[in-house]
């Protein structure tokens, strides 16, 4: 790898319209799997205009099963895709929680699906899909990810918490920021460039009321990145000038679509699987945590400054196809070694769909939290982000004794 260069990574914060559609899609997740942990989910919603529609296939005790919904359960599932909208905050004539159209087309799972994935007599629960996953941690940032990312999540988090706090009423849901840094020695030195672009309300885009959002997202940014690094940083700040029609009014959101965002900021592969909408059972989704996993414990236990992991399955087979690790000639031991210590470890499970959902309490209604921010890098704290823990550091370093 090269020791010197420039890197980016872009965020977008929870009122873009594919993140409007990322957090409906994970609030009916967390609805279906507060009502059945057993549940199999894949929603997928899209976003325009005044409307909002669910598409996708589901099976969940007490809420659709035989092919009929449950009385109450299309009300319940409206209601919740509304509240998700208004707590993101849209009352704008384009897009208004209470006044948007909204159409639900999911509809019972495939049987044939279901087969291969179901456990029965003597099978184990398989895989929700084929696929390869990836995770990676690097000591770039105290959450162990990549900087250039880490700090365009903080960006929109701060601005978003001042939105709804009141402390920036300037400020409407849309957003996106991208950081570009300067890297020698793979460390970074300096922030060469910083874009923000913000919705923001009628008249911010000339004279005193421009020059205020310019000097707010001036001041979140110095307050985000660590004055060492902002050095002749060159600001793009709402660069097309006026960004008043935003979300799904200005722009289509469509579930998957910030995948990059979601993860890694183009630091590490991406195996091309989505998250949002999607069950544990689902390996996209709880592969790719269970990399993330295991790449962060790895760099938490000081066996590599990098790391970067991947896991391989075939639909309706429990076992992984294959395991991967690369320390990127940091690690401190082989890298082979550790792929053999990882499948060593009993509490994993073997790595299977099964082994993966019970170690990291997976079958939980915990997923509307992860669609917007980043997926990785967030802090755990009970039920939530369990992928982010490193209480496998003691069991890697007596797998590797």
């Amino acid at each position: 790898m090269r020791a010197n260069y420039l890197f980016t990574s872009e965020s977008v914060s929870e009122g873009h319209p594919d993140k409007v559609s990322d957090q409906i899609s994970d609030a009916i997740v967390d609805l279906f799997l507060s009502k059945d942990p057993e549940a199999r989910i894949a929603c997928e919603t899209l976003t325009t205009t005044q409307l909002v529609v669910l598409a996708g296939e589901i099976r969940c005790k007490g809420v659709y099963e035989d092919g009929a919904w449950a009385p109450g359960a299309q009300e319940e599932i409206e209601a919740t895709v509304r509240r998700t909208v208004k707590e993101i905050g849209y009352e704008q004539d384009g897009f208004h929680w209470e006044t948007f159209r909204f159409e639900n087309n999911l509809h019972g799972q495939s049987a044939h699906i279901a087969q291969g994935v179901d456990a029965s007599g003597n099978k184990d629960e398989g895989a929700g899909d084929q696929g390869i996953m990836f995770g990676y941690a690097t000591d770039e940032t105290p959450d162990l990810m990549p900087a250039t990312l880490y700090y365009s999540h903080k960006i929109l988090e701060r601005m978003a918490a001042d939105r709804h706090s009141g402390a920036a009423p300037f400020l409407e849901p849309d957003a996106k920021s991208q950081v570009t840094l300067r890297y020698e020695g793979s460390l970074p030195v300096a922030a060469t460039a910083v874009v923000v672009s913000t919705q923001h309300a009628a008249g911010y885009d000339t004279g005193d009321k421009k020059a205020e959002l310019h000097a707010y997202v001036r001041k979140v940014v110095a307050e985000v990145i660590p004055p060492v690094l902002l050095r002749d940083t060159v600001y793009h700040i709402n660069p097309t000038g006026s960004f008043e029609i935003g979300g799904p009014d200005g722009d289509a959101g469509l579930t998957g679509r910030k995948i990059i965002v979601d993860t890694y900021g183009g630091a590490a592969p991406h195996g091309g699987g989505a998250f949002s909408g999607k069950d544990p059972t689902k390996v996209d989704r709880s592969a790719a945590y269970i990399t993330r996993y295991l790449a962060k414990n790895i760099v938490a236990a000081g066996l590599a400054t990098r790391c970067t992991i991947q896991l391989a399955y075939a639909i309706g087979v429990s076992e992984p196809l294959s395991l991967y690790v690369d320390t990127h000639e940091t690690g401190t031991v082989g890298d082979d070694q550790i792929e053999a210590a990882i499948m060593n470890i009993e509490k994993l499970g073997g790595l299977t769909p099964r082994g993966i959902r019970t170690h990291l309490g997976l079958n939980k209604p915990i997923y509307r939290k992860t669609a917007a921010y980043g997926h990785f890098g967030r802090k755990p704290e009970g039920d939530f982000f369990p992928w982010e823990r490193t209480d496998l550091v003691n069991d890697l370093k007596a797998a590797l004794a």
